[in-house]
């Protein structure tokens, strides 16, 4: 595969490499984990001051326009400085709802609100006790003349507490359907929580919370289409992400190497270690490619889409465990210490592929739809 950058795609790229390496320093970032809000509003406002909250809306709602190559170069920034704004929760997958379901109209003010970075949105989706994954969300919305009424529960909230409104998922008489929630609706609660790599979560509680028909994102039925659309986004940019966290580990594995002595020579001079190093950069690399092919997949029909990012979910899921735990055992007790970056990008990695269906699940869902290639 022939694949280069635009000369537009290649400024986004060295323009965001350049702001996470001067202002995201691990140690802001463990400073922004220990606040209440687990992230910094500052740093907030200076994406959306650079356009990235804009890249995937439309360019009539003040966005770009721009596609999965865009945001797998921005994912791929935010791995390397181990970023923990919202902007998976927000412009990936809340806002991916509003794009891909024909909302984008009506909620311009919305939107516009999102790229200034003055609106926080997330998903709720996930649920206790249902199929993993499901599309279909036992969550029940029953409708009464104008209003709908949503009753049920959800975990795992991407950054649920911050959020100004929430997509809830939830099933009606006739199919799945999305609804736009204000945070502070009545009958609604948000539980803040963390999640193992320090990401700020939430579970969110709905009883008998009423929602106006014209705040439904999508018609009954076609909430599960939207979904798989959204979440394959998400997916990919998740590969993107966490092929810049592997980057930066390998990065600083093959440092120390470099650095640390041992019997008088640097460690990395043991032929047993450059071997753990290459297999390493080898994982990496496969890593990069799947993450190509996954961006350059989100715009394809539902099969193709489908099948590339689960390929790419397994294979990063995979090598980024490899990678990680390669990456502990080379550095010794150092790399799981909270002040050294290395374990914090395991755990990262670790979320990364406990996150949409983990590499065991995509690689069932493959062999679910007949493979990669169907005759």
């Amino acid at each position: 595969m022939d694949f280069e950058l635009s000369e537009e795609q290649r400024l986004l790229k060295d323009s965001v490499d350049r702001l996470i390496a001067k202002e995201y320093r691990f140690e802001r970032r463990l400073d922004f984990l220990r606040r209440s809000e687990g992230w910094s509003r500052q740093t907030w406002q200076g994406f959306a001051e650079m356009g990235l909250l804009a890249l995937p809306f439309a360019e009539e709602h003040g966005g770009f326009g721009s596609g999965g190559v865009e945001t797998m170069l921005v994912m791929e920034a935010f791995g390397r400085g181990l970023v923990v704004e919202p902007y998976l929760s927000t412009v990936i997958l809340a806002g991916g709802t509003i794009r891909h379901s024909g909302a984008s109209g009506r909620m311009a003010e919305t939107v516009e609100r999102i790229i200034a970075g003055e609106h926080l949105m997330a998903l709720a989706h996930n649920e206790k006790g249902g199929p993993r994954h499901s599309l279909e969300p036992q969550t029940r919305a029953k409708r009464s003349g104008a209003c709908w009424t949503l009753t049920g529960s959800k975990i795992a909230v991407l950054h649920g507490a911050t959020a100004d409104e929430l997509v809830v998922s939830a099933t009606t008489d006739t199919g799945s359907a999305l609804f736009l929630v204000p945070a502070e609706a009545e009958g609604i609660s948000v539980s803040p929580q963390k999640g193992y790599d320090g990401v700020p979560l939430a579970e969110v509680t709905l009883e008998g919370v009423s929602v106006q028909t014209e705040f439904v994102l999508c018609e009954p039925g076609m909430g599960e289409k939207v979904l798989a659309h959204v979440i394959a986004e998400a997916n990919a940019a998740l590969c993107a992400e966490a092929v810049g966290i592997m980057g930066d580990v390998f990065d600083t594995t093959c440092e120390y190497l470099l650095t640390r002595t041992q019997f008088g020579v640097p460690i990395g001079s043991f032929q047993a270690l450059q071997h753990q190093a290459a297999d390493m950069l080898i994982e990496l690399e496969l890593s990069r490619s799947m993450a190509i092919l996954a961006a350059l997949s989100i715009d394809s029909e539902p099969p193709v889409r489908e099948r590339n990012v689960s390929a790419a979910k397994a294979q990063i899921g995979r090598s980024g465990r490899l990678i990680g735990q390669r990456a502990i055992q080379l550095h010794g007790a150092i790399g799981i210490t909270e002040e050294y970056k290395v374990g914090h990008s395991f755990k990262r990695l670790t979320a990364i592929d406990a996150m949409f269906g983990n590499a065991d699940w995509h690689i069932d869902a493959i062999v679910e739809a007949g493979g990669l290639y169907t005759a």
